[in-house]
């Protein structure tokens, strides 16, 4: 019974190691070693490409971008010509704050219930934080659940709901916070 499946568990191995599933690594993993993701040149992407005004935060030292990406909500927004239900989208990006925890930032066009549902089900509003005179909602859940911050900024260019969420502490929140709201919205050209 052995000798037969051997072959098969060898193939498997060969199979995993060969399109990248499984790494060997003798000396063990690499600690300290976050991807980099270039958030200015997917921000002024995004910019140009969505309907919405985005903001490029203005981190201090020992922040560093890791990963993003564009979404949408499904009726996430109300039209405030029709007042119809309609699609919202969104653009995010990971951090990791010098708290080595990660903390990340939605920009959308969504509603804020919409948005913070689309981030975390089973949250509820439980407070307000003021990061320079800036309201941002608190939402929290269970034990499990990070928190979320968000808050609504208005520009020439347009409104803009932010959401803040991650398992970095309140000061990592704060500091995303003010590194956004206090940045113009990027040109969209």
């Amino acid at each position: 019974m052995f000798w037969s499946l051997a072959p098969l568990v060898v193939a498997c191995l060969v199979l995993a190691g060969l399109v990248g599933m499984c790494s060997f690594r003798p000396a063990g993993t690499a600690e300290d070693v976050v991807p980099e993701y270039d958030a200015a040149a997917a921000l002024q992407a995004d910019a140009a490409a969505l309907s919405f005004p985005v903001r490029l935060p203005r981190l201090p030292e020992g922040w560093q971008a890791n990963s993003g990406a564009r979404g949408g909500i499904e009726a996430g927004r109300t039209d405030p010509a029709t007042g119809q239900r309609s699609r919202a989208v969104t653009t995010r990006v990971g951090y990791i704050a010098p708290s080595k925890m990660y903390v990340s930032l939605t920009q959308s066009d969504a509603d804020e219930t919409a948005l913070v549902q689309s981030i975390h089900r089973s949250v509820y509003p439980t407070g307000v934080e003021d990061v320079d005179g800036v309201k941002w909602v608190v939402y929290q859940g269970g034990e499990d659940t990070e928190p979320v911050w968000t808050t609504r900024l208005e520009s020439q260019a347009g409104p803009a709901q932010l959401a803040i969420t991650g398992a970095g502490s309140s000061v990592d929140f704060r500091t995303l916070a003010a590194a956004t709201q206090t940045q113009p919205p990027l040109e969209r050209g």
